[in-house]
């Protein structure tokens, strides 16, 4: 074990620790379940770019992402920065909307709104199952990242690592709620931010700058310098789907989606749109762009995914690589963090809740469940991670398309068509879930594209033509269009 390099790691987790006991020191004022949930709704244009950064940015952009960009080149680089306009299309199309309909609907989670929106309680147990299947996954590929990543380069046993993330994790979030999230989510932005500048300038400093390493790799390979990629991967039918499932399709997670209705007010709307859009450029260029040139330092790994931690003990001096260890875990934890509270607030607050609604009265059962809800999660999510499949990006990737097939259309037509009714909504649910298993579980010629563009058309469709056999709630589709 490298203790040069462990020590920054354990400044870091103090400081994450610390931050938690604030929190929950907080958590002691205001209605429990929005506070714990919500933060109270009080999140500033800092914290907001923060937290949504926190839950968007994850292991596969630290390690899949620099490992994809090491492998096909510089086009990758350039593929990546299509994530740009996220914070864009996430806050600009569903911010203010959805924070005032989630302030008149008291709405404390996603579910709240879905339901509140179109009235039925199926809808809302899809919903809820659904999510909680997608999230473990998406945590579990969150863990094993992070105990890989120690790993690798600490050289930590993957068993340890995993306890490590797990019972940190699990425990800073059930006893901090959605406050230390978004405190943790600030500090760990900063930290994503210092250590991606930190070995950018390393790499290139090693390369021999920017032009030499671009020569090396045209020396390795001619097409790692081409747009297309290595191997002419990234076809135009390639770009759109990545498009559609890291950019556009955001609008449709619900973790996204949640942060829309916790903060204080437009001025932190808009503040958190350009600190976002800024601090999402930095992290995707420099992350990509160091795997994608660490080709032309370390030209011969066998796992691309291996490209980011050698790459730290190679161009860092030890404190250094420390600090930048950091910065992934930092990522890791934000992103289950966010994933976590609110698989909670699903079992809490929308199943358990609507099943013995008298319960809510009793602040404090109410409480203690969250709390061992919120932990028994995380310990299951570690349990899941013990024994870990080789490739985590194209996992992480599969997490995310099935959120977006299942709510990105309920979401979005819920918000701005005044007819959406729940027929419709739970058709586009059922529709997108079933196409988006089905084409990932076979192999079927799509035209080069990802089965996320097919099955969001077919969760489209299947809303257009299920809602013509519903209802819409007067009430809620009024009020929608009202703002």
């Amino acid at each position: 074990m490298q203790t040069d390099v462990i020590l920054p790691l354990v400044a870091y987790l103090i400081l994450v620790f610390g931050l938690s006991i604030y929190a929950w020191r907080r958590r002691q004022q205001g209605n429990f379940l929005t506070e714990y949930f919500l933060g109270n709704r009080s999140m500033g244009g800092f914290v907001l770019a923060m937290t949504l950064i926190g839950t968007y940015v994850s292991a596969s952009s630290f390690i899949g992402g620099p490992g994809a960009a090491y492998k096909y080149g510089l086009g990758w680089v350039l593929l990546a920065m299509i994530q740009v306009p996220t914070m864009l299309l996430s806050l600009g199309i569903l911010g203010k909307k959805f924070a005032i309909l989630a302030r008149r609907y008291n709405a404390i989670t996603l579910n709240d709104m879905l339901y509140a929106r179109y009235g039925s309680r199926l809808l809302v147990w899809f919903a809820s199952l659904s999510l909680l299947v997608a999230f473990i996954g998406a945590m579990a590929v969150q863990f094993i990242g992070g105990a890989r990543l120690l790993e690798t380069v600490a050289h930590v046993p993957y068993n340890v690592g995993l306890l490590i993330f797990g019972v940190t994790i699990a425990l800073y979030t059930a006893f901090g709620g959605f406050r230390a999230s978004v405190l943790n989510d600030a500090l760990q932005g900063i930290v994503m931010l210092i250590g991606t500048l930190l070995l950018l300038v390393g790499v290139i400093h090693a390369a021999g700058g920017l032009p030499e390493a671009v020569n090396k790799l045209a020396q390795i390979n001619p097409e790692l310098v081409d747009p297309h990629g290595s191997g002419q991967t990234l076809s135009m039918p390639f770009m759109a789907s990545f498009w559609v499932l890291v950019c556009f399709g955001v609008i449709g997670l619900p973790n996204t989606a949640v942060r829309c209705i916790s903060y204080r007010d437009s001025k932190a709307l808009h503040r958190g749109i350009m600190i976002g859009t800024i601090v999402i450029s930095v992290l995707m260029l420099g992350m990509h762009l160091s795997g994608a040139l660490g080709r032309a330092i370390l030209p011969n790994l066998t796992i691309p995914d291996q490209v980011l931690p050698e790459l730290m003990m190679t161009v860092l001096p030890p404190l250094a690589a420390g600090v930048f260890l950091a910065a992934p875990t930092a990522a890791i934890m934000s992103n289950i963090n966010a994933h976590l509270l609110q698989a909670s607030a699903s079992i809490v607050k929308d199943l358990y809740l609507s099943v013995y609604p008298q319960k809510v009265h009793n602040e404090r059962y109410i409480r203690h469940l969250s709390s061992l809800t919120t932990l028994l999660l995380g310990l299951l999510v570690l349990l899941a991670s013990w024994r870990p499949p080789e490739m985590i990006i194209w996992l992480n990737l599969l997490a995310f398309g099935g959120l977006e097939a299942v709510f990105l259309w309920p979401l979005v037509l819920g918000l701005y068509w005044e007819r959406a009714n729940a027929v419709g909504a739970l058709s586009a649910m059922i529709g997108g879930a079933g196409s988006y298993t089905l084409l990932i579980s076979i192999t079927l010629p799509l035209a080069g594209f990802h089965p996320i563009v097919p099955s969001l058309a077919i969760s489209l469709a299947a809303f257009l033509v299920g809602n013509s056999f519903g209802h819409r709630v007067v009430d809620a589709a009024a009020s929608s269009t009202s703002h």
